[in-house]
């Protein structure tokens, strides 16, 4: 089974995905199951996770509407506030939704210390209780944070989202990578091989710019925590589906299939648990 670990879907309006400024004019529409569903069928892709792309908890609840429709949504990683003095209850109301898996926080836009406020990291010590996965979504910079964070849950499922975006484009590693070596040596962590494309310089990459990431986590986490993702539609600013999964596939072309087929769909059923 092969599965793109990260996707997202969206009615687009401007007060609901701010993050889309006039640069990304490719997104300013609707991005829907029916539009991806042909590309995932043309690329041999047998599902995805459709993931928060806004604050909402009514965008979870759309999402995981969408995946009791659409057989191809496998698992839906969605938004609650995590630091509300009434989590336990909006994690329990969730639960009427098996799609939904897990949890994420956009803390890329937040400051740097936001995994260390205390009624949020109150919400992360539930969310295994209830059975779901928690995605860190950071830029490179907020890295060190992320392992005192991981640090302090154990037993708590966490994957990283985008690989922590490494800045592709101006070839900056050392920082990220000391951060990413860091956080790989916690064994709840994995991570996702997805939004590297929009990191890079959009559509002149070529695909050797990725090579030196891909082996920094690779080497980190190793094929039994790592997963391919699309990051669809945001990719479109820089690229098309089929690029990135080629990429990845042309990689891995020496690992063997059992490895291949970890990274491109098992290790993705295994960690969301579907």
């Amino acid at each position: 089974m092969v599965i793109d670990a990260h996707v997202h879907f969206w009615k687009y309006s401007k007060e609901d995905l701010p993050w889309i400024d006039r640069d990304m004019k490719i997104l300013q529409k609707d991005y829907l199951p029916t539009e991806l569903e042909l590309t995932l069928h043309r690329n041999h892709v047998d599902g995805c996770i459709a993931v928060q792309a806004a604050t909402e908890e009514v965008e979870t609840r759309f999402l995981a509407e969408l995946a009791n429709t659409h057989p191809v949504i496998k698992g839906v990683v969605g938004w609650t506030d995590l630091r509300a003095s009434n989590v336990e209850k909006k994690l329990s109301e969730l639960k009427e939704y098996p799609s939904i898996k897990g949890i994420r926080h956009i803390v890329q836009s937040e400051p740097d210390d936001f995994l260390y406020d205390e009624n949020f990291r109150a919400g992360v010590s539930l969310l295994k209780e209830f059975g779901y996965t928690y995605d860190i979504l950071i830029y490179p910079r907020q890295l060190k944070a992320a392992v005192d964070f991981v640090r302090a849950f154990p037993d708590q499922v966490f994957i990283l989202d985008h690989s922590a975006k490494p800045d592709v484009k101006n070839k900056e590693m050392d920082m990220w990578k000391k951060g990413i070596t860091d956080l790989a040596m916690f064994p709840n962590v994995s991570c996702k091989l997805s939004g590297l494309i929009t990191e890079a310089a959009w559509k002149e990459w070529s695909p050797a710019e990725f090579y030196p990431y891909l082996d920094v986590v690779f080497q980190a986490f190793g094929v039994e925590r790592l997963m391919f993702g699309s990051d669809w539609p945001v990719m479109l600013l820089s690229g098309i589906y089929v690029q990135w999964k080629s990429l990845l596939e042309k990689y891995m072309e020496k690992h063997l299939q059992e490895e291949k087929d970890a990274v491109f769909g098992l290790n993705a059923q295994r960690i969301y648990g579907f």
